[in-house]
This record gives structure tokens, C-alpha cells and sequence, in this order.
């Protein structure tokens, strides 16, 4: 049967709790599979798995488990090996680099936030800034509501503002947030959110960033400031030598979140 791997730890990492599942219906048993050093958290693969929320709430919650508890590496939802063999093989051949990887982020765990405007707050700021747009507006306001041509000049210079404190509040977000933590991994742009930003944090400092965040929520209330976390850390998973064909699709270079 394949196997499923939701992700790597040290071998001397405390046991997942007797009778912990994972993905599948019924939830598949999780184990453990030794290698030196190095450790994987799998269970039997079941057949046809698709990501719905079911699945991929067991595959967080199987990671949040054992993260709770020092370093994983997690893999990438739908992550499966032919056998425990294959996977074993992988811990072998990659054992440096993994081993780097749990010694870097350890004591450490991922941050994602994510902003977007509250509409009218972000209108009123537009504004506030532009005399360009508040000339027109009131011009067009003069005139019982102006011409089509003009209204259709007005939406885009504001829709063009808007955007461009889109990527200025962005940057000052992330300014914000940078120093309390150790490093930053900014998200793909297309996920319909301002700022889509991910933080490696010490599990200690935890407080600090949260602290950042609401001081962050105070200076900029436009802003609608949403908090995932603590996560392993997936967006800090750095690539490593290409696995050989046939083993873990994905690998630990592949966040889940």
C-alpha cells in the first residue's frame, strides 16, 4: 500500500499520541518511520484522495500535533510514497539537507497574515489625500452628478489611487511586523488580499509579533488584519536536491498553507 507523508522531524522527536488519525475515511492510523537521524510522520495512503476540507483539516491537524512538540517539516497536502521503503530511501539520500532545515527552525513557527481594505475607510483616505479626486468629485457633484465622461474619469483615478494604497499599505505592513520577526516569505499576489505575508517566529517572541500585529491594527484601522497561526513553518522549508523519481510528490520544499 502507498504511503502518506505529512511531514519530517527528528528521530528523537516525542511520539504523536497513541491512536492519532489522519487523512481518509476512516481516518487512516499515523506512525512513525525511522532513518538515523531523521524521522517521517506518515500513514497508509487512502485511494482517491481529493483536498477537501475534511482532509486537509487532518493534514493540518496531524502537523499542529507533532509541531506542538518541536521541529516538523511539513509536506505538501497529497504528498504520497510507494511504500514506507521509498520514504525511508528519501530520509537517506537527503539527510543533510533536512537536518539543516529542522536545526534552522527550530523553536520557531509561521505567522501568516493577511490585509485588505474596509471599503469605506479606504474611500475616505483616497480622498482625504487627493485634491485631484475631491476637485472632481465636487464638480461632479455641482453638476447633479456630472457627465458620463467625467464619471467614468473619477472611478478610474479612484480605482488607480486605491490601488496604489493597496501596495503602500502592503509595504508598511510588512515593515511593521519585519523586526519582530526572523525572517519574511511574501505570498503569491493573486489570492484577492492587499498582503499576503508569512513570518518565521520564535516561539518565545510569539507575544511580541502578536503585539506588533495589534499595534499594526491601531495605526492602520482601513485595514481588515487577519492572523493564521502558530503553523509549522511552511512558507521556510528551503529546497533541496531533487528527490529521485517514484518517491514523496511535493517534498518538504512545499508549504501546505
Amino acid at each position: 500500500m502507498s504511503t502518506y507523508v505529512y511531514g519530517i522531524t527528528a528521530a528523537t522527536h516525542p511520539s504523536l499520541p497513541e491512536g492519532t488519525g489522519g487523512v481518509g475515511d476512516p481516518p487512516r492510523g499515523v506512525r512513525i518511520l525511522k532513518e538515523g537521524d531523521l524521522a517521517a510522520v506518515v500513514s497508509d495512503a487512502p485511494e482517491g484522495l481529493r483536498p477537501k476540507r475534511r482532509e486537509l483539516l487532518a493534514h493540518q491537524n496531524v502537523l499542529s500535533e507533532i509541531g506542538a512538540n518541536g521541529c516538523v517539516l511539513p509536506m505538501r497536502f497529497g504528498s504520497v510514497a510507494p511504500d514506507d521503503q521509498a520514504v525511508t530511501g528519501v530520509l537517506a539520500e537527503r539527510a543533510e539537507h533536512y537536518e539543516e532545515r529542522l536545526g534552522a527552525l527550530d523553536g520557531r513557527v509561521e505567522y501568516n497574515i493577511k490585509a485588505n481594505h474596509v471599503e469605506d475607510a479606504v474611500l475616505h483616505h483616497v480622498m482625504a489625500q487627493n485634491p485631484e479626486i475631491r476637485a472632481l468629485a465636487e464638480s461632479n457633484r455641482k453638476a447633479g452628478g456630472g457627465s458620463y465622461e467625467t464619471k467614468i474619469q473619477l472611478g478610474e483615478m479612484v480605482a488607480a489611487a486605491v490601488k496604489d494604497k493597496e501596495a503602500e499599505d502592503a509595504t508598511t505592513l510588512e515593515r511593521a511586523l519585519e523586526p519582530s520577526a526572523d525572517s519574511v516569505s511574501v505570498g503569491p499576489e493573486s489570492t484577492g488580499w492587499l498582503a499576503n505575508v508569512s513570518f518565521l517566529v520564535n516561539r518565545e517572541s510569539a507575544d511580541e509579533f502578536l503585539a506588533a500585529v495589534e499595534q499594526a491594527r491601531t495605526r492602520m484601522p482601513h485595514l481588515e488584519i487577519r492572523v493564521n497561526g502558530p503553523l509549522p513553518p511552511y512558507s521556510f522549508v528551503e529546497p533541496g536536491p531533487a528527490e529521485p523519481a517514484g518517491t514523496a510528490a511535493g517534498g518538504a520544499d512545499a508549504g501546505a498553507g
